[in-house]
């Protein structure tokens, strides 16, 4: 399983950029996103489960970021509005690869163990 994340550039504070994390299952499990910065630990930015009914989000980013699939490219997105130099990071998507049906057995979507796959991330810098 590969993961493909996409879509980080360089962006001034308040401007907006769109990730996107694609995979040949990720229409079927569920994603997260991390975002690890230099000298800091990874944080958890955004979750989705199987279904896409279910998103979560960080409490940094609450009310700036969104999570959805993307059925027309058949991946998962990371809408980020409102840009803050803190937003600058290393981008990564991440799978559990739990098939359909089965219970995932992790639920909490911050915890990096619930992830079976990850993608090389990409970069976002932000701009004051």
């Amino acid at each position: 399983v590969q993961l493909q994340a996409s879509g980080g550039g360089l962006v001034q504070a308040g401007g907006s950029l769109r990730l996107s994390c694609a995979g040949s299952e990720v229409s079927r499990h569920a994603v997260g996103w991390f975002r690890q910065a230099p000298g800091k630990e990874r944080e958890f930015v955004a979750g989705i489960n199987k279904s896409g009914s279910e998103t979560y989000v960080g409490d940094s980013v609450r009310g700036r970021f969104t999570i959805f699939r993307n059925s027309l490219m058949n991946t998962v997105d990371l809408q980020m509005n409102d840009l803050k130099p803190e937003d600058t990071a290393r981008y990564y998507c991440a799978e559990d690869a739990t098939p359909v049906g089965l219970p995932e057995y992790y639920d909490d979507y911050g915890h990096i163990p619930k992830y079976d796959y990850w993608g090389q991330g990409t970069q976002v810098t932000v701009s004051s």
